[in-house]
């Protein structure tokens, strides 16, 4: 199936969703999984939650586009431990392109999820996997990323995109001519 990217503004964005529920399953699990990662891969991102293609259930894959082999799909996914400092770092969004703003985010995360047979697994993660996990985690419980950035960053991020959105446009046309 094909799945477009849903308008910044669907409110399936700001909807919690459901559980993925694999005794009645809604859709075929692995063809949700390469759908999400094969969609993240063309767009290179890092994660995709399944609201950002209008899809309301619990489902959402991370990883590096560049690397397809090590893209995780996570089911049903639920931080069960924050540690670590948190720190301010620059996050974007497929679903908002080219909107760049720091948010404060956990450094280690614990992760409960499911995996596309519905068996449960636990890990832990840090870094910029912590960091990504969370803001998709963010995203299946209607959460977006400039809900979690001050108004000073937000403004700042803000401005940063009309400016490069002004250069793109400067360049295309110089492309053009």
């Amino acid at each position: 199936m094909v799945y477009d990217l849903v308008g910044p503004y669907d409110p399936i964005l700001k909807t919690k969703t459901q559980p993925f529920d694999f005794e009645n399953p809604p859709m075929d699990p692995e063809q949700l999984a390469n759908d999400l990662q094969e969609i993240m891969i063309s767009l290179k991102g890092s994660g995709l939650a399944a609201p950002q293609v209008g899809i309301p259930f619990s489902v959402c894959v991370a990883g590096h586009h560049s690397m397809p082999e090590e893209i995780i799909t996570l089911f049903n996914p639920r931080i069960v431990d924050y540690s670590g400092d948190e720190y301010y770092a620059e996050e974007g969004c497929l679903t908002f392109p080219g909107l760049f703003v720091k948010v404060k985010r956990h450094e280690k995360i614990r992760l409960r999820y499911q995996l596309t047979n519905g068996m449960t697994d636990t890990t832990n993660l840090d870094s910029w996997a912590a960091r990504v996990v969370q803001h998709e985690v963010d995203h299946l419980n209607g959460i977006l990323y400039q809900d979690r950035a001050t108004r000073y960053h937000l403004d700042q991020g803000k401005k940063q995109k009309v400016k490069l959105d002004r250069m793109r446009k400067k360049n295309a046309r110089s492309a053009a001519a």
